[in-house]
């Protein structure tokens, strides 16, 4: 049996393990190639492996599944010559950041795989939207990478009280989550976040304008990625940086630069939620009734914290919200979890209808 060593110095910078060198020894049996995807483009990938970069067709393993697709951080087994050289498989994901591929849908989008790190960047020059924060952070903690945040721009906010509130308040929005104030354009806050990149894959999430492809030029110490000026009325800016690329840092760690993203829909994202909103989930397991709603239940500590101010009202509508819409997603592609969700509203229904009647003096 071909064997493939453990270390690999051209795959070693990408992440490459002697466990990932064990998945792929069926492959190397074969004769195939190891490489880690680095960019993918219309139904073509650019693959790093032993040899140098290749380009190979995906065809293959291009399933109507956009979650089993070919994705940017993919291990993957290539054709070792021909032309065109073509990806034959790829190995299971050590994690996967997955989206819902739009909000009246139930597919799942896969956004980045075999990720360590999610770095949430969030600019300053704009007004924070913790309830964005929140989402970005279940998808990411869902994954099973390690989310953190990042303000960028630091810079548009010259003093130094004002900024701490701010980090304070993203703090509060994300229990757990390291949150680092950056300035790419001063350079105040780098050398923290290169330490924390510096080994394993990062991938770097959030909207046009948050800086990500300054950000990525900082860390990388070069004009990787292209950047455009964002506007100065909402501090958005155009899509910069349109595919997912893979790059090996020089101080260590692999990065991954995405697309702004507009929309990020949940995706099965239960447990994340949860992680998000550690506070709510502690104070409902305290709720008289275990499917307490947190809405008019007699006996809801969810409830009484945020009228003790334990808990901001804020917090609790947008867990209502991803709560929701994650119910949504899952009971879209679950008939049977459907169907309960029907009759759990049929049932609160009835019993509005029965507590308006018997307030009315009428006899249920």
């Amino acid at each position: 049996m071909t064997s493939i060593p453990a270390a690999i110095p051209a795959l070693a910078r990408y992440g490459w393990d002697r466990a990932w060198a064990d998945a792929f020894a069926p492959y190397a049996a074969d004769g195939l190639l190891p490489g880690r995807v680095v960019r993918v483009d219309r139904g073509q990938c650019d693959v790093v492996t032993a040899d140098g970069t290749v380009r190979a067709d995906t065809a293959f393993v291009t399933p109507h599944d956009p979650m089993r697709v070919v994705c940017t951080g993919d291990w993957v087994a290539v054709d070792p010559d021909g032309s065109p050289r073509y990806v034959r498989a790829y190995l299971p994901r050590r994690t996967a950041f997955v989206r819902s591929t739009s909000s009246k849908r139930s597919e799942g989008q896969i956004l980045a795989a075999n990720v360590d790190r999610a770095v949430v960047a969030v600019s300053l020059a704009a007004e924070l939207d913790l309830g964005r924060i929140e989402r970005f952070l279940a998808l990411a903690w869902e994954s099973g990478a390690q989310p953190v945040v990042v303000l960028t721009k630091a810079d548009v906010v010259p003093d130094p009280v004002t900024l701490a509130h701010l980090v304070q308040d993203v703090e509060t929005s994300a229990p757990g989550v390291p949150v680092l104030s950056v300035s790419a354009l001063h350079g105040d806050g780098l050398d923290t976040l290169l330490a924390l990149v510096g080994s394993g894959t990062t991938v770097l999430l959030g909207q046009s304008g948050a800086g990500k492809s300054t950000l990525a030029n900082a860390l990388a110490g070069a004009d990787v990625m292209d950047v455009r000026a964002a506007r100065d009325v909402d501090g958005k800016g155009r899509h910069t940086t349109t595919t997912r690329n893979l790059l090996a840092l020089p101080s260590g760690g692999v990065l991954m630069d995405t697309p702004g993203l507009r929309g990020v829909g949940m995706y099965d994202a239960g447990n994340g939620v949860g992680q998000v909103f550690a506070e709510i989930e502690e104070l409902a397991g305290r709720c008289r009734f275990h499917d307490c709603a947190h809405e008019s239940e007699p006996g809801c500590a969810v409830r009484a914290a945020v009228a003790d101010g334990e808990l901001p009202e804020r917090r609790l509508e947008s867990y209502r919200k991803l709560v929701r819409e994650n119910q949504w997603i899952v009971t879209k592609s679950d008939a049977r979890l459907r169907a309960e969700m029907k009759n759990e509203w049929k049932r609160k229904q009835a019993e509005g209808k029965a507590a308006g009647a018997a307030k009315r003096g009428h006899r249920p």
